[in-house]
């Protein structure tokens, strides 16, 4: 699901054991992403922009939750993406996955935020101190070309 603000983790956890399944559950893995603020050697970033064809990345969000949803051993899958303007230290996505054990539920958790980064149409820009970048699913940066505005 895509989002503009926080989410509730709570409610989200109530939700997922409302459902018959969770009796099953043994394990609940919650995966946060953040706006890294330090990228070191002195790169700092002030702010993230996410941006996103809503009704495509809203299709292969829940595209990506049902497909694992039905993986061997995994109860249920969430997936919430944040599309606006943050700064560092705000969340960017949220990944649920409940199942029987933890290894599962770690191990998918892994792979949808992989998915999710390689498949989904979230483009990222990141402004930083030595410039703009867009940051692509592999963490490959790729500079943003100055606008060459006419004088007046």
């Amino acid at each position: 699901m895509i989002i503009e603000d926080d989410i509730v983790i709570e409610k989200v956890i109530n939700e997922l054991k409302k459902t018959p399944e969770f009796e099953r559950a043994g394990a609940l893995v919650i995966f946060i992403g953040f706006v890294k603020g330090n990228l070191g050697n002195n790169v700092r970033v002030h702010e993230l922009i996410y941006e996103a064809y809503k009704p495509y990345a809203e299709t292969k969000l829940s595209q990506l939750a049902k497909e694992y949803s039905k993986k061997p051993n995994v109860i249920d899958v969430k997936i919430y993406h944040k599309i606006s303007s943050l700064k560092p230290k705000e969340t960017t996505v949220y990944i649920f996955v409940a199942a029987v054990d933890r290894n599962t539920a770690f191990n998918v958790a892994k792979e949808v935020l992989e998915k999710v980064k390689h498949e989904t149409p979230i483009w990222k820009l990141e402004r930083r101190n030595d410039g703009e970048y867009w940051v692509l699913g592999d963490g490959k940066r790729v500079p943003r070309p100055k606008l060459i505005r006419e004088s007046q």
